[in-house]
């Protein structure tokens, strides 16, 4: 073997653990760096040379720098981010939604209604007591303010999700063009042979993070471009971006492609999770309090409107409540300028309290499909609650999937500080000796020309 061949072998050598030495290095001062994949270098025995029927050959070269990635596991993170995301937002609005209520308090509707009902009985005892009266318009009064804070909250919940919604869908076109800017500088990148290692651990965090606020689909191209869609619909490749819009439609909030013509079926992410709260989960809730207190002011009106005044003059055919709509209640204006018109006599005698002892009672009246005014907003509340429960519960358990994958991700794409130290050694140790091997050939070429 001649002796440039010593010196081509040692030189090439030095070159590739050089290489060697930076990855390495990379991957050191991005152990930090929970976007970061871990990257191997992979050598290979440099093509050898056929010369006078020997085989020589000639040294080491760089085949690949791998990029540590378990595409199964990323599909598994993505498919669970998308029930995380929509469950954990679920939970989180159920519970403002419960906190309207102020259950069990005596500020909650349940302690209200029935500190109204309890008013009455108590007239029924002394009908022509004025301060009595007063404590029943006071009941009255403290119960229609609570409900109708209870339906301005709900409207402005619903506000803030309408507007949430709309953010999060600019964050999701926000994250499809940015998507497909990577998809076209890494194709450009690799077809001009510049690595792009560090560009896709780039797109799969903004990937990540889409699958927090959608459902999305993801596959790769033969350019390995990320091909995603969203609910079916195209949303981004290595050519364009699509642009989705926030929308309402009879009272439900849809994702849609700005050119399409329907809606996106979401089931999973951030948006599904405001969609289903706003859409479904509020109007059930909001139509079963609505039943309770429309009851209510019927059945309340319906006995009162039998009564007697012990004003003067004397009146009957009186309301008690004028109305209940838009989500505010209110109690008749006559009433609330004079307790004496609270209509509580049968026979319109001063001393008669029999419309109030009836009013009373109605606390106990089947009402409402074979359930008292209190039963059915109980299964409101135990409605409200057993669904963020479930979310909650739901929540846990993608949660714990969630910290197994990532324990899997890391023990497939973390940085291993004492791993990547090793290799720091081996690799010095390798370019030193690849040095002393060109020290080594100039030190015979010396002595040859020596000997000359």
């Amino acid at each position: 073997m001649a002796l440039t061949k010593i010196f081509d072998i040692s030189s090439r050598s030095l070159a590739v653990y050089r290489r060697a030495l930076e990855v390495t290095s990379h991957n050191i001062v991005n152990a930090a760096n929970e976007n970061y994949s871990r990257q191997r270098i992979l050598l290979e025995t440099e093509t050898s040379n056929l010369t006078a029927g020997i085989v020589w050959g000639n040294g080491v070269k760089v085949a690949d720098v791998q990029r540590m990635r378990d595409k199964l596991v990323d599909a598994h993170i993505i498919n669970t981010n998308q029930k995380y995301s929509d469950s954990s937002r679920q939970n989180d609005l159920i519970r403002q939604v419960e906190d309207l209520f102020s259950e069990p308090s005596d500020l909650g509707l349940s302690n209200l209604m029935t500190t109204f009902f309890s008013s009455f009985n108590e007239l029924a005892v002394s009908p022509n007591s004025l301060p009595l009266r007063t404590n029943v318009l006071n009941a009255a009064n403290n119960l229609s303010a609570k409900v109708t804070s209870i339906n301005h909250s709900i409207i402005s919940l619903k506000s803030d999700i309408k507007q949430e919604f709309q953010q999060k869908v600019n964050q999701v076109n926000t994250l499809l063009r940015q998507i497909q800017q990577v998809n076209h500088e890494q194709f450009s990148n690799a077809f001009n042979g510049v690595p792009v290692n560090d560009l896709l651990d780039r797109r799969d965090a903004l990937v990540d993070q889409l699958s927090k606020l959608v459902n999305i689909t993801v596959v790769y191209d033969n350019t390995n471009s990320a091909v995603i869609s969203i609910g079916g619909a195209l949303a981004v490749d290595r050519m364009h971006s699509a642009e989705f819009i926030a929308e309402e439609n009879n009272g439900k909030l849809n994702l849609r492609v700005k050119d399409g013509s329907y809606p996106i079926v979401l089931t999973g992410g951030e948006l599904n999770a405001l969609s289903d709260v706003y859409s479904k989960k509020i109007p059930s809730y909001k139509q079963k309090l609505d039943s309770v207190i429309n009851k209510l002011v019927e059945a309340v009106n319906a006995e009162h409107v039998q009564g007697y005044t012990i004003s003067d003059p004397q009146k009957t055919g009186l309301n008690f409540f004028d109305d209940y709509t838009n989500g505010e209640l209110s109690v008749n204006s006559e009433i609330i300028n004079d307790p004496n018109k609270i209509a509580i006599s049968l026979d319109g005698t001063e001393g008669n309290g029999e419309i109030a002892l009836r009013i009373a009672q109605l606390s106990d009246a089947k009402l409402l499909n074979g359930n008292t005014l209190q039963e059915g907003y109980s299964s409101l509340i135990n409605n409200i609650g057993n669904d963020g429960m479930l979310q909650n519960n739901y929540t846990d358990a993608n949660q714990v999937v969630l910290d197994e994958l990532a324990q899997l991700k890391i023990s497939q794409s973390g940085v291993s500080i004492d791993e990547e130290m090793t290799n720091v050694l081996k690799f010095q140790r390798t370019y030193e000796a690849s040095a002393k091997l060109i020290m080594i050939a100039d030190d015979m070429l010396k002595t040859i020309l020596e000997m000359v």
